[in-house]
């Protein structure tokens, strides 16, 4: 069966510094017509530090839209006309103050798709490099080093509950990077 939805009216609801949200109206496969609201974001990266040790490198930040502080690897969106890797990089190194010798493309995670087109791609960075982090104005974190056994203690204790970070997890232990 074809389960394709055809889009047969766009409207723009919002248009903001990260997001834009669109109405749409889509064909539905059997021929009937259905709202959709949707999301659009540029896309965003993850990178999951591991030291020589196997200790995890997480950032512990506060985020509004859940009003709680969240632990998770370091991320952030893609600026226009740069590529994943390139950010990847870029944000590693604002947030935490390392880069990395032998970063790893682990592949996609889409987010939300049921209402969002929104795609994390992650990395792993290992052969790691210290050096002084520089976040944006508006970001305020802390570099918080955790061993491995402490890490699946904070997963399984609910402590940390953000998707992109245990997404990134699991794709490094099916990977051999972990």
């Amino acid at each position: 069966m074809n389960f394709r939805e055809k889009e047969t009216e766009k409207k723009t609801i919002y248009k903001g510094n990260i997001i834009d949200v669109y109405s749409y109206k889509v064909e539905l496969p059997n021929g009937k017509e259905a709202p959709r609201d949707v999301v659009r974001h540029p896309g965003a990266v993850a990178v999951l530090p591991v030291d020589e040790n196997g200790n995890i490198y997480l950032v512990q930040q506060f985020r509004f839209p859940i009003n709680q502080e969240l632990y998770e690897i370091p991320a952030g969106k893609i600026d226009i006309g740069e590529e994943h890797y390139e950010c990847a990089v870029r944000e590693l190194k604002e947030e935490t103050g390392m880069s990395s010798d032998d970063m790893v493309y682990l592949g996609g995670i889409y987010t939300t798709p049921g209402f969002s087109d929104e795609i994390i791609h992650i990395y792993i960075a290992k052969k790691l490099s210290y050096g002084k982090s520089c976040p944006d104005e508006d970001e305020f974190l802390s570099v918080v080093k955790v061993t491995k056994e402490e890490f699946i203690k904070m997963i399984s204790e609910n402590k940390i509950t953000d998707a992109k970070t245990l997404s990134a997890y699991a794709k490094a232990l099916i990977y051999g990077g972990i």
